[in-house]
């Protein structure tokens, strides 16, 4: 990821001075979901989406959270897979680690470690989760092809990817791109849709989806595009109804389906 941007549409914000107020990152998540979890966690939640409530998470499962900024989704994980399941989170910020152990202190939560790291650089070895998550974090690196094969690595064979993420939706316009507030904002350095789903397939995922989760109108574009420094009468037309929060999911070929595709591969 680029330096100095933290894992979270808050971008270099630091954690207690983010409140999921702003129309990607509020209402994600349900009460019923967070109840037990500490205040601090849902405070530093600055994602886009809820990947753990459409992950389907089974008792037992091992899970990776990329860019886990203050842990709660990892912390979800955690209690969806149970003692027998492992959640790890990785994030490469000493500040929002330890805020994320502090979490999963108070949480009570044992099931669970964090790991320092890029998300363009798994500390993780081969095979080694059953199901990678993220939270409006890959569409912040700039190189999300590194990202989605180190995610396809880790994940063992049959293993699922369950993003969420910010999708753009036709062409967006230059100067939106070149705002390095909107790039930590989650907006600029998203990708077309058509084109995650290609990244997808040349790291070697199958059965992808790519779904909209939230459609962003004028009136959310205005509000996104006020501290950019561009004009809100001209930009905000031309961004509503082109970017999303997006439930991306995918699935690395089971050990069969490796054979299957290698012998195809060999016989062309």
């Amino acid at each position: 990821m680029q330096d100095g941007v933290k894992s979270s549409c808050c971008g270099s914000k630091a954690a207690t001075e983010c409140v999921p107020s702003d129309p990607i990152t509020r209402g994600l998540y349900d009460r019923d979901q967070t109840a037990g979890l500490p205040g601090e966690a849902m405070l530093a939640s600055l994602g886009c989406g809820n990947p753990t409530a459409l992950a389907e998470l089974r008792p037992g499962e091992a899970v990776l959270d990329l860019g886990s900024g203050g842990g709660i989704d990892v912390l979800l994980s955690a209690k969806r897979v149970g003692p027998a399941g492992k959640a790890y989170g990785l994030d490469m910020t000493d500040e929002m680690l330890a805020l994320a152990r502090e979490n999963q202190r108070k949480a009570g939560l044992v099931n669970v470690e964090f790991l320092k790291g890029e998300i363009e650089n798994i500390p993780l070895p081969d095979d080694s989760v059953d199901v990678v998550i993220s939270n409006c974090v890959i569409n912040l690196s700039a190189d999300k092809d590194r990202v989605l094969r180190e995610a396809f690595r880790v994940l063992r064979p049959g293993g699922r990817l369950a993003v969420s993420d910010v999708v753009i939706r036709g062409e967006m316009p230059a100067d939106i791109r070149r705002s390095l507030e909107l790039w930590a904002g989650c907006v600029a350095g998203a990708l077309e849709e058509h084109e995650y789903r290609a990244k997808l397939e040349q790291a070697g995922f199958e059965a992808i989806s790519v779904e909209p989760a939230r459609i962003y109108g004028v009136a959310d574009a205005r509000e996104l595009l006020a501290h950019a420094g561009l004009d809100l009468d001209t930009f905000a037309p031309l961004v509503a109804g082109k970017f999303m929060s997006a439930f991306a999911r995918a699935r690395k070929p089971s050990a069969e389906r490796e054979r299957q595709i290698g012998t195809a591969s060999t016989d062309e």
